[in-house]
């Protein structure tokens, strides 16, 4: 049998300004993008209590709570604190699956000699955590994903909730169906109107209901309400793209702006599949365009194309993505703006450049000048002169393959 442990930081990023900054503590505290289209990336249990939740509009956490402390963030920090806490994770378990910068599963399966029951493992977990961070964890302990993840969330905040093999069905019945990986508030406007409320009911409803609901998905939803989830830890999961996207704090028109936020996300991409070791042979460009549609949605284009030669320059993967845009043929303005790298091969792989060699082994050589000046100085170290046409709403918890140190 399976020990899966969910380990999962309490308001990460808010936790973290409340423990380097005292005046904070205490207090109700928003870290997110500070312009009007601001999104909160993280509450404080003090900002909670006024009903401010991570995504939700920096201007409407405002109004609900005024006298909020406003944080713009530090992604570059929260990811050293990261760094840090997966390490500890490490120290229980070789088999840690990063979900986001503050949450993980944990196999705990054949360390029992080692570190005990597993809940006294998840109780030095903790003080573990706690001692080198300051920081909490709360901590959710089953034998199969989905039940650890619930529980760690039901045992928030800094908790811990063990739910043993036999008694994941008790456990799970009672709970609302939207408990359930992939069952957002459409899917559960659906199930209400069949008369699915719980996940027991979930559970014990016949599949042809499921399908006229939830389409192919629903049998699965109905397995894993009875606690039927064969995932596994996976510790090395390959990633299938990179990408940077923003949200742009006013909309634009001006092409040469948008070709000056593909230049940064491509630079910022290439530094990412660099320091992973891979190309891409792939591109995508994603907008948002302004024009509401209402309820929060806006018309969104994507154009993509496949490169002659897989790249890791930022060079490349702007040239492709200019040429995406002049494909959207805008006619009115964006929004969100995104590039990613797709088709991803091992750096490694034997290519032939038959033109222009020279002035690729140039370009390669000036890539690595340029990543162990940012390596030993920071990303922020190198800009370009005309940079800053990729101003972000928020901060997002997403881990990003190949972010530096």
């Amino acid at each position: 049998m399976r020990t899966i442990l969910h380990a999962d930081m309490d308001a990460f990023f808010a936790a973290v300004e409340q423990r380097d900054d005292p005046a904070l503590r205490g207090r109700p505290v928003v870290v997110g993008g500070s312009s009007s289209r601001g999104v909160v990336a993280a509450a404080s249990y003090e900002a909670r209590e006024f009903g401010i939740h991570s995504a939700m509009p920096s201007a409407e956490a405002r109004k609900r709570c005024p006298h909020a402390r406003f944080v713009r963030g530090d992604m570059q920090k929260y990811a050293r604190e990261s760094r840090r806490i997966f390490e500890l994770f490490h120290e229980f378990t070789p088999l840690v699956e990063g979900l986001s910068l503050d949450e993980a599963f944990l196999d705990l399966a054949g360390t029992e000699r080692l570190h005990g029951p597993p809940v006294v493992a998840a109780r030095a977990l903790r003080a573990r955590v706690r001692e080198q961070t300051g920081l909490a964890v709360s901590v959710g302990i089953a034998p199969v994903k989905l039940v650890a993840k619930i529980a760690s969330d039901l045992a928030k905040p800094d908790g811990l909730l063990e739910v043993p093999p036999g008694g994941v069905r008790e456990f799970l019945e009672p709970l609302p169906v939207g408990r359930i990986w992939g069952i957002g508030p459409v899917a559960r406007a659906r199930l209400a109107r069949a008369g699915i409320h719980t996940i027991a009911e979930l559970a014990a409803a016949p599949d042809a209901v499921l399908r006229d609901a939830l389409g192919s998905w629903g049998p699965q939803a109905a397995r894993l309400a009875r606690g039927e989830d064969a995932r596994e830890v996976e510790p090395y999961r390959e990633a299938r793209s990179y990408g940077e996207e923003n949200t742009f704090a006013d909309d634009v028109s001006d092409a040469r702006r948008l070709e000056r936020a593909i230049r940064e996300h491509a630079e910022a991409v290439a530094r990412r599949l660099r320091r992973d070791g891979v190309r891409a042979r792939g591109v995508t460009l994603k907008l948002k365009l302004a024009r509401g549609l209402g309820g929060g949605r806006y018309p969104l284009l994507t154009r993509a194309l496949t490169l002659p030669l897989a790249t890791d320059d930022g060079a490349e993967l702007a040239r492709a993505g200019r040429e995406l845009l002049g494909r959207a043929e805008l006619c009115e303005p964006v929004r969100l703006l995104g590039v990613a790298a797709t088709s991803l091969e091992p750096a490694d792989r034997g290519q032939l450049e038959l033109f222009d060699a020279r002035a690729a082994a140039r370009r390669t050589g000036l890539n690595r000048a340029l990543d162990a000046i940012r390596e030993r100085f920071g990303d922020a170290a190198l800009a370009r002169a005309d940079a800053g046409g990729a101003e972000r709403a928020g901060l997002s918890l997403q881990i990003k393959r190949g972010e530096g140190p």
